[in-house]
C-alpha cells in the first residue's frame, strides 16, 4: 500500500510506499523537502500537517509533544498513516547554494588533548558567502566526507574548524593529523539551517556541549560589535576543565558583545574546580527560569539536545525560536 502525499505550496505530489520516510520518498520522486541530520535531531525537516497524520519507529528527539500536537512532523523520520496534505512553508532566510571549492590547509594545531583547530583557505573564493552557524563537507582523497561547522565569519576565504578527534576515527584520528600546511582538499559550502536570524531580535541563549562550540562561536562573532546586538547568555558544557579548550578567551567576547554572559558547565568536574557542575541546560534553567522571551540555539551531543528542547519548551520557550544543530558521528570518524 502507498500513501498519496502533496505538498500545499507547490502542489506537488508524491507516494510513500510502506516502511519508507516522508523524506525518503520525496527524494525518491525528485521532491525537495529541507533536510540536514536525517536522524530526527535538528528539526530542519519539520513541516505541518494539514491533513492525516504520520506515525514514527521511535518519537524524534528533535519534535518536541507540543509541536506534534501542534501538527508538525519530522519528515526525515514520519511514516504516512493515510493521504497527507503538507506545508513546507517557512519563513526563513535565504542560504546560498552549496558549491564545490578546493581548500588549502593553512594549519592544524591542538586546541586541547582531543580538539584540533584546522584553518582552511580557499584561495581566489574572496569572501566565501555562507551565514555564520553552518557547515562544511571536508571531501578526502580517499573517498570519506565528513561535516564539520565553521567556527569562523566569512572572511577572505579562510575557514576556521574545531575537530574532535574520535580515537581509531579514519577521519579525524587519520586523516587529519597527517595534513600539513599547503596541502589540498575538496570543501563543500554552505550546508544547514543553523544560523543567526536576526529578525527574532530576542535576548539569545546559546547551549552547547562539546565542538558544538564552534558554530555558536561563528555566531557570536557576527554580533561583535554590532550595535544591534541583543543580550547573549552563553552555557558550555564539557566534562572537565581541561576540555574547555577556548575557556581562557570567552570572557574577552563581552568586550564586544552587548550583556553577554558566559557559563562554563561540567558534568564530571574535579574537586579544585568552582564553577557551575551538572548539566549545561540545567544549569541555563537555574539562572533563567521562564525561557519565552528568548531565541535558543543549541549544538551539541543529541541527548544534551533533546534533553534541552524538552526542559526549556517546558519553560516557556517558542517552538519557533528555538534552533538546533545535533552532533552525531559519522562511523568510521
Amino acid at each position: 500500500m502507498s500513501y498519496r502525499i502533496q505538498v500545499a505550496e507547490t502542489e506537488q505530489v508524491f507516494f510513500v510506499e510502506r516502511g519508507e520516510t516522508l523524506l525518503q520518498a520525496a527524494q525518491r520522486a525528485g521532491v525537495a523537502l529541507r533536510h540536514d541530520c536525517q536522524l530526527g535531531g535538528c528539526g530542519t525537516c519539520r513541516i505541518r500537517l494539514l491533513d492525516g497524520q504520520v506515525r514514527y519507529d521511535e518519537e524524534p528527539f528533535g519534535l518536541a509533544p507540543d509541536e506534534a500536537a501542534a501538527g508538525y512532523a519530522l519528515a526525515c523520520q514520519a511514516q504516512p498513516q493515510a493521504d497527507l496534505v503538507i506545508s513546507t512553508a517557512r519563513d526563513d532566510e535565504a542560504c546560498a547554494e552549496p558549491a564545490r571549492h578546493r581548500a588549502v590547509v593553512r594549519a592544524v594545531r591542538p586546541l586541547s588533548a582531543d580538539v584540533l583547530h584546522v584553518e582552511l583557505e580557499v584561495p581566489g573564493a574572496g569572501t566565501l558567502d555562507y551565514r555564520p552557524g553552518q557547515y562544511l563537507k571536508l571531501l578526502s582523497s580517499e573517498g570519506l566526507a565528513r561535516s564539520f561547522s565553521m567556527a569562523s565569519v566569512p572572511r577572505d576565504g579562510r575557514i576556521d574548524l574545531h575537530v574532535r578527534r574520535i580515537p581509531g576515527g579514519a577521519f579525524t584520528d587519520g586523516i587529519l593529523p597527517r595534513m600539513r600546511a599547503g596541502d589540498a582538499i575538496e570543501v563543500e559550502l554552505p550546508l544547514g539551517s543553523f544560523f543567526y536570524r536576526a529578525r527574532d531580535y530576542r535576548p539569545l541563549l546559546m547551549v552547547a556541549t562539546g565542538t558544538g562550540l564552534a558554530p555558536i562561536k561563528a555566531i557570536l562573532e557576527s554580533l561583535m560589535d554590532d550595535p544591534d546586538c541583543p543580550p547573549v547568555s552563553l552555557y558550555w558544557g564539557m566534562r572537565q576543565a581541561q576540555d574547555l579548550y577556548l575557556h581562557g578567551e570567552i570572557p574577552a567576547w563581552g568586550d564586544r558583545l552587548y550583556d553577554f554572559r558566559y557559563a562554563p558547565v561540567l558534568s564530571r568536574a574535579g574537586a579544585d574546580w568552582q564553577g557551575r557542575r551538572g548539566y549545561v541546560h540545567d544549569a541555563a534553567l537555574a539562572d533563567l527560569g521562564d525561557l519565552s522571551e528568548y531565541a535558543i540555539y543549541l549544538c551539541g551531543s543529541p541527548d544534551m539536545i533533546r534533553d534541552a528542547r524538552a526542559a526549556f519548551i517546558a519553560h516557556g520557550a517558542s517552538p519557533d525560536h528555538l534552533y538546533a544543530d545535533s552532533f552525531t558521528f559519522q562511523h568510521p570518524c
